[in-house]
């Protein structure tokens, strides 16, 4: 028996068939996802010039997406538009803290393009070129956290920096803690507030060590209740002064992993501390720094590393818990002399005695959880170890508070006043 080559040979086995699609639930589109995929409505084969044309879509989009500019480039503005902002810098200077008087750092709130800012003027530890600066601004600008107030650009004027920051309403920690006019009272007068702010700079100075993202070793060296800001109505905070660090070379810290060094920019060298010379004799080498927020290294070297940030935030983590400032003097009427105390040797002491229940903050009306709270005391006095490497890392850190953030939350539910009871004072 012949077979004519014309005619399909039918084959006894049964393949599997392939549900057809409708003209209902695939209709003709002019999406990338189904453009160019299908030759026609029975067929599955991909044709090679739908290849061409998803080749082409994404040579494109990448096109497209190196072309397009950075969001929020950052800005180098004119020395000249932040006067005519200001006012020449006459007018009444910005104060976060108006609690204390003793804000070396001259700040201006004032619009700038449209936008609400805040310019902070500080002066240049190591002076940067313009490239250089440029260089680093542009990828500190890359970096937003929740916690973080967001850097918008800068000016340079001589030896001093310009730094300009989103205006966040709110008032900074310490003036939250410590209201002069009226010592009695705080609006952090619970233990959630208390734990939502704790939470928020831990996550916020670890997204800074850890998780940026970014080539660098970026330090805050800025970590004190002043340089927090509270907002409401949740009781957010957010830390200021990110990025002045390296901006106004406060720190050797800041290492680009260039993998061409020489394409670098110079930085022009400025004199550091002479170990030779005494404190009164090198004023004007001094490095910068607030008392009761240095760690012991800091102060001996005056180099700003990520474990002394971690010891900066231990200190405000005792001082959010206590209420305390960092450091004070009390009369001492047996020694007819002034004293100094700090938060770190009371809260020391308050672990080592038992009487942590007293050294918290008494605002609070003792409506804590205890052991919560001693957990938290004895995370930060870790923090405030006088050894940097027995110190923790942010990460560790910002761990351990988000989960005592969380027994806090179960304690303050099962502390809720139970409803559905009535209470009568009739006689019975």
């Amino acid at each position: 028996m012949s077979v004519d080559a014309t005619q399909p040979v039918s084959t006894p086995r049964r393949t599997p068939q392939l549900a057809q699609p409708t003209a209902s639930s695939f209709e003709p589109s002019t999406s990338n996802t189904l453009s160019g995929r299908y030759t026609s409505t029975s067929s599955y084969k991909l044709s090679s010039q739908s290849q061409a044309s998803t080749s082409s879509s994404s040579t494109s989009l990448s096109i497209l997406k190196d072309s397009l500019p950075v969001p929020e480039n950052p800005i180098l503005y004119d020395y000249s538009e932040l006067c005519a902002a200001t006012n020449n810098f006459l007018s009444k200077r910005f104060n976060p803290t108006p609690s204390s008087s003793s804000s070396s750092t001259p700040s201006w709130r004032c619009t700038l393009r449209g936008k609400d800012a805040v310019i902070f003027q500080r002066k240049f530890r190591v002076k940067l070129s313009t490239p250089e600066l440029r260089q680093r601004l542009s990828t500190l600008c890359r970096s937003h956290h929740t916690s973080i107030t967001k850097l918008l650009g800068a000016c340079v004027s001589s030896d001093y920096a310009f730094l300009v920051y989103e205006f966040v309403s709110g008032a900074s920690l310490a003036a939250c803690l410590r209201n002069p006019n009226n010592p009695n009272y705080t609006v952090l007068s619970t233990w959630a507030s208390r734990m939502q702010i704790a939470t928020d700079l831990a996550q916020g100075l670890d997204y800074i060590h850890n998780s940026t993202g970014l080539n660098v070793n970026l330090v805050h060296n800025h970590i004190k209740s002043g340089s927090v800001l509270v907002t409401e109505p949740h009781f957010n905070a957010r830390l200021c002064h990110f990025g002045a660090a390296q901006l106004c070379g406060e720190t050797d810290s800041y290492t680009h992993l260039d993998p061409n060094p020489k394409s670098r920019s110079e930085i022009e060298a400025v004199e550091g501390p002479d170990p030779k010379l005494n404190r009164t004799s090198s004023r004007k080498n001094q490095f910068e720094g607030v008392r009761g927020y240095m760690s012991p290294e800091f102060q001996a070297s005056g180099v700003a590393t990520q474990k002394s940030d971690v010891y900066a935030f231990g200190v405000v983590l005792l001082e959010l818990l206590s209420g305390q400032e960092p450091f004070k003097y009390r009369f001492d009427k047996t020694m007819g002399d002034f004293i100094r105390t700090s938060v770190v040797d009371s809260a020391q002491a308050a672990i080592r005695h038992g009487g942590l229940r007293t050294w918290v903050d008494s605002r609070l009306k003792d409506s804590f959880p205890v052991e919560v709270a001693e957990k938290l005391t004895r995370l930060a006095l870790e923090c405030v170890h006088v050894d940097p490497d027995q110190r923790p890392s942010m990460g560790r850190v910002s761990g351990k508070i988000s989960k005592l953030y969380l027994e806090s939350k179960f304690w303050s539910d099962n502390m809720r006043a139970p409803t559905g009871i009535s209470v009568s004072l009739a006689p019975r």
